[in-house]
């Protein structure tokens, strides 16, 4: 026979330890936002570990699954890491250990579907930066040496010094002067991740490399301001020192760099002379999403609610200005709620 005073006092305890439980996971209101974005992020953009970029055409590419990874450990969700991780390595990493930059989805859903073999480097810095990060998140050691082995590549094939700079190619191949083209180097400022840079920095046995590669992205990011706007373009060429637009992807500040001042920002970097001019175009009137630095030809749309989040949390980490965030729903693509979580991690990991 079952003594009931003991009984409901055992249901008590239970009862108080799983409050107590409730209020520890409740600690930290900014993990809570993330893991609350994180599952709509998850709802709506990820399968079976494959990050979906819904508004191209359903592809998935090295810097959304790095993305994936990081708004993973973010929101100490282990199984979606790992499901992320796991689908990355499985479909997308070369025999070099880099990534392959993009993945059209094909009947046969594995690497055949890989539709252009080069890697994009700030795709590789991402999911290695990510691992780090899940390394000391869950003291899993084999991220760590998964991590190592990218760092290693990233550091073999896509350094490269110039007459000024050491630089990163933003893709092993077709960015770089051949016999036939002498046009310098082709550059994407937005692939300078600075806190993955500086968190790799840490770990890597040619630190001063990458020191090197942290100052040259701010002394390019410094020089590199066109138009009457003064800001950096999405793609940029140089040659023997030089800093132009010719003969490059795009000749926008768009949808590359606006993540910038972003990255700028997250790695502590306060210079109040890196963001005046981000903020003078943000002070436009209903400021468009992109600016064409050769005409001055503005997009006829404003900011997408993603550059409006990456805008907010600029201001709040450099001058703690109100933040608004918007809500990751089904009016959003891929890329706006991805940089919305990016620019959620960024407040919280200032913060911290």
């Amino acid at each position: 026979m079952v003594d009931g005073g003991r009984g409901w006092r055992f249901i008590r305890l239970v009862g108080l330890f799983g409050l107590l439980g409730i209020l520890a996971s409740c600690s930290n209101p900014e993990e809570r936002e993330i893991q609350e974005a994180f599952q709509a992020y998850k709802a709506l953009f990820i399968d079976n570990g494959r990050i979906i970029d819904t508004g191209n055409g359903d592809v998935s590419h090295s810097e959304g699954q790095g993305y994936g990874l990081l708004f993973a450990v973010a929101a100490n969700d282990r199984t979606a890491f790992d499901s992320i991780w796991m689908w990355t390595h499985t479909v997308l990493q070369r025999d070099d250990k880099l990534f392959h930059w993009r993945y059209r989805p094909c009947e046969s859903k594995n690497k055949q579907c890989i539709d252009d073999p080069n890697n994009a480097s700030d795709g590789d810095l991402l999911i290695a930066w990510a691992l780090l990060r899940a390394a000391d998140k869950w003291g899993e050691k084999s991220y760590r040496h998964d991590a190592q082995v990218i760092i290693t590549a990233i550091e073999e094939k896509l350094f490269i010094e110039t007459e000024a700079f050491l630089v990163l190619l933003p893709g092993e191949f077709g960015f770089k002067s051949d016999e036939s083209n002498d046009e310098g180097i082709q550059l994407n400022l937005s692939y300078w991740v600075f806190p993955a840079i500086d968190a790799i920095t840490e770990v890597s046995s040619r630190a001063l490399r990458w020191k090197a590669l942290h100052r040259s992205g701010t002394a390019l990011i410094y020089k590199a301001r066109f138009s009457k706007h003064k800001l950096p373009p999405d793609w940029l060429r140089v040659n023997e020192g030089a800093l132009s637009l010719t003969n490059t992807v795009s000749q926008e500040y768009g949808f590359n760099a606006c993540r910038i001042p972003l990255h700028l920002a997250w790695a502590g970097i306060d210079d109040a002379a890196f963001y005046s001019d981000f903020e003078r175009w943000w002070d436009i009137e209903n400021t468009p999403a992109t600016v064409n630095l050769l005409t001055n030809e503005i997009a006829e749309y404003a900011m997408t609610p993603g550059m409006k989040a990456v805008e907010s949390a600029v201001k709040h980490i450099i001058d703690g200005s109100p933040l608004s965030l918007p809500a990751i729903d089904r009016n959003m693509d891929y890329y706006s709620a991805s940089l919305t979580l990016l620019s959620m991690v960024a407040v919280m990991d200032a913060k911290s």
